[in-house]
């Protein structure tokens, strides 16, 4: 019988790559929370979970050879634009108290994904070990 870590670890791996990809778009945005046209941006994490764990989604192909390649695809997605709540007049779209309370939030499910993915290790560990 084979043990496959894809199965055993669950969903929590994709969560974290997602997580860890937000965390840096988030951390950009606050970096430019003064540069004039900046625009804040962010990835919905639903979207961004189940297309990293090939749930969800239309799979595209290419049925010419002229058609423009699908873009993206990458961990967590395609990052989106944010919608200001109140733009700025130099144009940069970045609210710093929304973007640090969305990080922190993200910093603690991602502290989540990492204790159920420390707990899904200890608990493989224990079944090989046979204790």
């Amino acid at each position: 019988m084979s043990l496959s870590f894809d199965k055993a670890l669950g969903v929590h791996a994709d969560a974290l790559r997602v997580r860890s990809r937000r965390l840096e778009l988030l951390a950009s945005n606050m970096a430019n929370a003064d540069t004039p046209n900046y625009k804040a941006r962010d990835i919905d994490f639903r979207a961004a979970l189940s297309q990293a764990s090939g749930q969800g989604g239309v799979g595209l192909a290419r049925t010419h050879a002229t058609h423009l390649p699908v873009q993206g695809g990458g961990v967590g997605g395609e990052p989106l634009y944010r919608v200001p709540n109140q733009p700025s007049l130099d144009g940069n779209t970045v609210d710093p108290q929304l973007e640090q309370a969305a990080f922190s939030e993200n910093a603690v499910q991602y502290q989540a994904s990492l204790d159920f993915l420390n707990a899904r290790f200890r608990g493989l560990r224990t079944a090989l070990k046979g204790e």
